[in-house]
């Protein structure tokens, strides 16, 4: 079972994963869609490993139609501020003997910018260790995703249900020791812990568990099909 996760270097906000029995195509270009889902960008680096799946299916996601006019499929373009860059490690012996950085899509210095101000030190590099951390953080609460277990989940909703507690718990609940803030008073000099929901904006709290578990989700309208009703259409008319 593959598990692969996307997440934010600048807040650590784990922006979705995709739970899988083979590693391919469709995997990527799932949890890319997720990723652009997530809203609009001025400025996206986008750090993968080594797979040639994650360029091309990149590619193909956050390109955009190029409508004149004319007869045939539009040509697709990329955003100017989308760039990607790869970490492909070479293996001697089952270790790494070797590691080579590349940038696929962008120029050196834009992607060195970008770099340094996501990971707030001049001295950044290419590199997928906030990924890993996470999916280690994944392994060691999710028995089913550890190497070696007893506790193997026999339905893939299973593991994707305790893939999105684990995900919201580590969004929500869970301060990240990386994004503290210092906070000097008069008195004294002390640290404020931060979640990464907090960090990213998307709230003002630190939330518990009970919090979460609570939280009551709006449910989706659904879609109406067929014709507006007469009297509905004229009302909307008058006014």
């Amino acid at each position: 079972m593959w598990l692969a996760s996307a997440v934010s270097v600048s807040s650590r906000l784990w922006l979705g994963s995709v739970v899988q029995v083979r590693r391919d195509r469709h995997l990527i270009r799932t949890l890319l869609q997720g990723v652009r889902a997530c809203g609009t960008f001025e400025t996206l680096l986008l750090c993968t490993d080594g797979l040639a799946s994650y360029p091309k299916q990149a590619l193909k996601v956050f390109s955009k139609p190029l409508h004149t006019g004319k007869r045939g499929r539009p040509r697709l373009l990329l955003p100017e501020g989308l760039m990607i860059a790869q970490v492909i490690k070479h293996y001697a012996r089952r270790r790494v003997s070797g590691v080579v950085r590349r940038i696929v899509v962008g120029t050196e210095a834009a992607v060195w910018a970008r770099l340094c101000s996501t990971q707030g030190s001049e001295s950044a590099v290419i590199n997928t260790a906030y990924i890993e951390r996470l999916q280690a953080t994944f392994r060691s609460r999710l028995a089913p995703l550890t190497r070696r277990t007893r506790a193997a989940a026999r339905r893939k909703t299973t593991l994707e249900a305790g893939m999105w507690l684990i995900g919201t718990v580590y969004n929500f609940c869970r301060a990240h020791r990386s994004l503290k803030l210092r906070y000097e008073s008069s008195a004294q000099q002390r640290w404020i812990e931060r979640t990464p929901a907090q960090a990213a904006g998307l709230t003002n709290d630190h939330w518990s568990l009970y919090e979460l578990l609570s939280f009551a989700v709006p449910p989706t309208l659904p879609k109406r099909r067929g014709r507006r009703p007469r009297w509905l259409l004229e009302a909307a008319h008058a006014a």
